[in-house]
């Protein structure tokens, strides 16, 4: 039995969920989810995912070719994902550990369904903790005017072997030459509630700001820094007794959180990009 995601999103009409759950009847699939919202009923904009299970082994590709005319008479951008596929995703981190452990921990025990080929770091510091479960680790420093070579190896080693890379807390900015050579999609944790806090140092920036509450973002990383689509984001309160130190400690936490929920979305495909926003269903 295949069961499979299809995410849509077009010009808001008459019909699109009856024509898209039709397309599944007709090939003897069973809808098991089905999410839509839209920005307005009337000339907005559409998005769903549906997810259904096929009885039989309908070929992928006449299951495609008909996706891809449905999409073409509504107007619309489309992507299938199937359950059998499990993602490869690749980590790149520095010296924080926490958010590395808790995806390698969430991994091992099946809670995140993804292959982990490798893990990047410019730091040797964690090299033994990887490597004690069975995972390449590979060192890349990063020296003074070696950021191009760094940047070639580091992409040789996840272009090829992942399906998309995550950032969980490597503290360096990948050039947008990176980002458009790699070509696949870049999650990142970054330690404040964007769009606040910016940049380095975001628990300094808070506590001299004398916040109430610190935030944690997970957001697809793009050219432009800390602004990439939101994913998800977690919060935690502050008091006046906090120290920068406490903080970061807070931090980690909500830090964890935030990416380990963003990657569920990503891995179950409930993720759709839209302009410089995400509809997670």
């Amino acid at each position: 039995m295949e069961r499979a995601v299809v995410l849509i999103q077009c010009p808001d009409q008459k019909g699109i969920i009856a024509r898209v759950s039709n397309f599944v009847f007709e090939r003897g699939g069973n809808i098991l989810k089905s999410d839509q919202h839209t920005t307005d009923a009337f000339g907005g904009r559409f998005f769903m995912r549906i997810e259904f299970a096929m009885e039989g082994r309908v070929p992928r590709e006449d299951l495609e070719s008909g996706l891809a005319s449905l999409a073409e008479s509504l107007g619309a951008a489309w992507e299938i994902h199937y359950e059998s596929t499990r993602l490869r995703m690749a980590i790149a981190v520095s010296r924080y550990d926490h958010c590395l452990v808790d995806l390698l921990y969430r991994a091992r025990n099946g809670e995140l369904q993804v292959d982990v080929p490798c893990v990047v770091s410019n730091h040797e510091v964690l090299r033994g903790m990887v490597e004690a479960q069975g995972i390449p680790f590979h060192y890349l420093p990063v020296e003074k005017g070696s950021k191009p070579a760094q940047e070639r190896q580091f992409l040789d080693l996840v272009r090829d072997s992942s399906d998309f890379l995550v950032m969980a807390r490597y503290m360096q900015v990948l050039s947008d030459g990176f980002m458009r050579a790699y070509g696949k999609d870049i999650i990142n944790i970054h330690h404040s509630f964007l769009p606040s806090f910016k940049g380095a140092d975001p628990y300094r920036q808070a506590y001299d700001r004398g916040v109430k509450i610190i935030g944690a973002t997970a957001h697809f990383a793009t050219a432009d820094l800390d602004e990439g689509p939101i994913i998800e984001q977690a919060v935690t309160p502050v008091s006046h007794d906090d120290t920068v130190e406490t903080l970061k400690r807070k931090g980690r936490t909500i830090e964890q959180a935030a990416l380990s929920r963003a990657i569920h979305a990503y891995i179950e495909h409930r993720i759709i990009r839209y302009e410089h926003k995400t509809i997670v269903f």
